[in-house]
């Protein structure tokens, strides 16, 4: 068996990790996030659709379920968080984490690219 069949299956559940623990996290220490939401002037409804889109998503990449839709949507947000939310260049945290959403960003395109792989809803339909 080619092991290579594994690796899409291997990248969507890291890249999905990364989108569930901080939907989760975001569930669980509501005042913070809202509060850094307000900080930054965006409505509050941001909020909730932020975690939907984090864990719906995330759900979706580890299922392999419409991983180039869900994969696309979470490009977007990656870029969106970065520019709402890591664009203070001053302060060398916001710069990493503007380059960690950047390097998201182009691991999700991958998957809108190519696909779910083998082992995925997808690749049965």
């Amino acid at each position: 068996m080619d092991a290579r069949r594994y690796l899409p299956l291997a990248g969507r559940l890291l890249i999905a990790l990364i989108f569930a623990t901080s939907g989760l996290g975001k569930l669980a220490d509501y005042n913070t996030t809202v509060g850094l939401i307000s900080a930054s002037k965006l409505p509050l409804p941001v909020y909730a659709g932020a975690v939907a889109v984090e864990i719906a998503c995330s759900v979706m990449l580890i299922v392999g379920f419409r991983v180039r839709a869900a994969a696309a949507v979470l490009a977007l947000y990656c870029v969106a968080t970065a520019v709402f939310f890591q664009a203070d260049f001053a302060n060398p945290d916001n710069i990493f984490h503007f380059m960690k959403n950047v390097a998201l960003t182009g691991g999700l395109l991958q998957i809108v690219a190519f696909g779910a792989g083998a082992f995925s809803i997808d690749s049965r339909r």
